[in-house]
């Protein structure tokens, strides 16, 4: 069972026993009522409608916050009938009091009953008080026509507003879910923006060398056959790392790659507002220099756009080195010192290669340079 259930079935109990307050008419005019079978079966007929009643409304709060639907309009309709039995038994021995278990009844119907049904049923509950009040000898009107009109009234409003409100949590929940749907269609239109930038940007230039050095192969075995075999070593090399890329891209854990890193600084140094001279091809770098090379773009870009203040950068690529520069005054020390850098060095050293950083010699500005040996 819900929360919502358990609160209704509880609240549902304690308002229903609080109504039950307004039964002390009977109860006194039964024991009012000289000793005989009127005044015992009136008091258990009565105790009888106490707990049906009782049992009636938790169903009703239960069934209200969707718990279970046990209560169908034929099962409804024999309660409600055993209640006008019960009500019925009171009469030898309450008299005109037994009517206001009408109020009860009609209250009821309102709730649980569809509302083509409750309200001709209420009106005629209504009708029937009125008239047993007015033409049943010793009986006279004590405004039970009126307390079940009141009780339908106010039990229909309060049917109707509870319908309207599941009705606007209902679209509630719908514009929710909707809202939902739209954030994660987003976010698959953002992740394939990425894999199709991603790409365009890393593989755009090598499946142009490849088609390039393809040609050139094709060419050359009827012209100089080591030299057509050096460009099909080539164009090996460059479809591995093209495939290495696209399948790193697609599952999203592309890391780092040389032609990746060139097209993240371009993007980092154009935000900056950094003019950029990045290498057009990364072809001519061995693969077993791409991803050191691609770190020490990454690093040197990142100490570029955040201490050295530079209005220009550039990327110099060489097959065995590479070299980033710039012509901001810097902040010296504190990004020569820095971790990334510190990083960047212990990569070096364990491929072998030299990290030089520092003011450049020519003119203002900072340099990083890593070089492999041959």
């Amino acid at each position: 069972m819900s929360e919502a259930g358990r609160r209704g079935q509880r609240f549902g109990w304690v308002f229903a026993t609080v109504w039950l307050v307004y039964l002390h008419e009977n109860l006194t005019a039964l024991l009012a009522h000289p000793a005989g079978w009127q005044r015992t079966v009136g008091l258990a007929a009565l105790f009888g409608f106490a707990a049906l009643y009782l049992l009636l409304v938790g169903r009703l709060s239960q069934a209200r916050h969707g718990v279970r639907r046990w209560l169908t309009a034929v099962r409804f309709w024999l309660i409600l009938v055993a209640l006008l039995g019960l009500a019925a038994l009171q009469v030898p021995g309450a008299g005109v009091h037994a009517l206001t278990c009408l109020v009860y009844i009609a209250a009821s119907a309102m709730i649980g009953l569809p509302l083509r049904q409750a309200v001709p049923f209420a009106a005629a509950l209504v009708i029937l008080a009125e008239v047993l009040s007015w033409r049943v000898p010793g009986w006279d009107d004590q405004g039970y026509g009126l307390a079940a009109l009141l009780g339908s009234a106010a039990s229909g409003g309060i049917r109707l507003a509870g319908e309207r409100q599941q009705r606007l949590q209902a679209a509630q929940q719908e514009l929710a879910d909707m809202a939902q749907r739209e954030l994660a269609d987003k976010a698959v239109a953002d992740e394939r923006a990425r894999i199709a930038a991603d790409l365009h940007d890393i593989l755009g230039h090598s499946l142009t060398v490849v088609t390039v050095k393809a040609e050139l192969a094709q060419r050359l075995l009827d012209v100089d056959l080591e030299k057509a075999r050096a460009e099909l070593r080539d164009l090996e090399g460059l479809a591995r790392d093209a495939l290495s890329d696209v399948r790193a891209t697609a599952l999203g854990v592309r890391g780092i790659s040389l032609p990746g890193e060139i097209a993240a600084a371009r993007e980092a140094l154009a935000a900056a507002h950094v003019c950029a001279e990045l290498p057009g091809a990364t072809d001519a770098v061995p693969t077993r220099n791409r991803e050191l090379f691609a770190w020490t773009i990454r690093e040197a870009v990142t100490n570029v756009v955040r201490h050295s203040r530079a209005g220009r950068c550039a990327v110099r690529l060489a097959p065995g080195s590479v070299e980033i520069v710039d012509d901001g005054p810097g902040d010296g020390p504190p990004a020569a010192d820095g971790q990334g850098l510190l990083g960047l060095r212990r990569r070096a050293d364990a491929a072998g290669a030299t990290l030089l950083v520092g003011r450049r010699e020519d003119q203002p500005g900072f340099r990083v340079r890593v070089e492999v040996p041959s």
